[in-house]
């Protein structure tokens, strides 16, 4: 029969051996972590490139109001044909032009009584509106027609001009030679990295791409986004992306 001081000696032997076993998985779980973490590099590279636009569109709207919704429209149909004749007499062609379905609205006019109280509204007349949009590659055209409506409102078109926006059909291409070019300068940070610290690379242990900037040309990175820019506002812009890579080390 055992003693009380032998069970006493068997626990704590128990309890040393399996402290002992904890701090031996530890140690290797460490050092295991250790080694996973001092035998990979990773660099990021990125990569820039200016562009000019080559295709623009032009947005504008017109409106007109009168007492009766005939009267109205027979007034937005003449200044629709007046804004077409403009654009067409300024060298834009007829596939160029878009013009959008009329908007009508009923307007009100307030009523007070004899001592200046309000006392409510009534119906007087309507508003009706129409836009169009100019897509061309024809930049230098558009961009002057934008700037110079005043022939236009002569004519009694109430007009309102909205800034031109500027895009690239060429992207996808861009955005392909971009990849290219940043992975490259990641990978060349890496060689220099490894040659300067006697280490041979191994085999690509993972990579990440960064989101797609398209700011203004000279606007700097404080136009970047965390979800990606893209300028429309500039006719020269310049695009930027990022890619990371991490290999492991031999």
């Amino acid at each position: 029969m055992e003693t009380k001081s032998e069970k006493s000696w068997l626990s704590a032997l128990i309890i040393g051996l399996c402290v002992a076993a904890s701090c031996v998985a530890l140690a290797f779980g460490l050092s295991h972590f250790r080694s996973e973490s001092v035998h990979t590099i990773a660099a990021t590279g990125g990569a820039n490139v200016d562009f000019e636009s080559d295709v623009i569109i032009w947005r504008g709207s017109f409106s007109a109001q009168d007492y009766t919704s005939k009267s109205a429209y027979d007034k937005i149909k003449n200044d629709s044909a007046q804004v077409k004749k403009y654009l067409m007499d300024n060298g834009v062609t007829e596939d160029e032009i878009v013009f959008n379905s009329v908007d009508i609205y009923k307007t009100y006019r307030d009523i007070y009584d004899d001592n200046g109280n309000y006392i409510g509204r009534e119906q007087d007349g309507y508003s009706l509106q129409q836009s169009v949009v100019v897509t061309s590659s024809d930049i230098d055209k558009v961009e002057k027609i934008s700037r110079d409506i005043s022939t236009l409102l002569e004519t009694g078109v109430e007009f309102t001009s909205d800034a031109p926006e500027y895009y690239y059909t060429g992207l996808d291409e861009l955005k392909l030679g971009l990849i290219e070019s940043a992975t490259q300068n990641a990978k060349e940070r890496i060689d220099i990295m490894a040659k300067n610290s006697d280490a041979r690379i191994g085999k690509l242990r993972n990579s990440s791409l960064g989101v797609f900037q398209i700011t203004a040309k000279n606007s700097g990175t404080g136009s970047y986004s965390y979800d990606g820019a893209f300028d429309t506002s500039s006719r020269h812009k310049t695009a930027s992306i990022t890619v990371r890579l991490e290999y492991d080390l031999k």
